[in-house]
């Protein structure tokens, strides 16, 4: 129970214990003026209903705010869940475009390395062929002398 829970509770009891010490003269009759009449009345009667009218409507007010404050959050959680799912799907589709961009990267870094791989094996392929050439003539050099010259 907070504070003002507890403040109010004391408050009507203390009134409702006035107004039982006080009861003779609550329910005595007096001559009330409305301004367009004459009437009588128990003055202390018309007073507790005031105070009563008055407190229920303060009640109605308080659950009236009280229904507006918990659509105005309902409204807010609901925004703020859509806020977070448009976040988390923006962050997986960086997520995604980032995948994207690494393999991108590494398929053309292995192209890279590969190309380097090529090079000397090219150069390796290339002087085996020389070396081939070189002894296929060196063979024809001694297979037919004569036509070399």
């Amino acid at each position: 129970m907070n504070l003002r829970t507890l403040l109010i509770a004391l408050t009507l009891a203390a009134l409702a214990g006035f107004a039982a010490l006080n009861w003779p003269t609550f329910i005595a009759p007096t001559a009330l003026n409305l301004g367009f009449a004459d009437v009588q009345a128990p003055l202390g009667l018309v007073m507790l209903g005031v105070v009563g009218l008055v407190v229920g409507l303060f009640l109605v007010f308080s659950v009236y705010q009280l229904i507006g404050i918990i659509g105005d959050s309902r409204r807010s959680a609901k925004e703020l869940k859509l806020h977070r799912e448009l976040a988390d799907k923006a962050e997986a589709s960086r997520f995604v475009e980032l995948r994207a961009f690494i393999d991108t990267e590494l398929r053309r870094l292995d192209g890279q390395a590969g190309a380097r791989d090529l090079g000397p094996r090219i150069d390796r392929l290339e002087q085996q062929l020389r070396d081939g050439l070189a002894a296929l003539d060196s063979k024809l050099d001694r297979a037919w002398p004569a036509a070399r010259d």
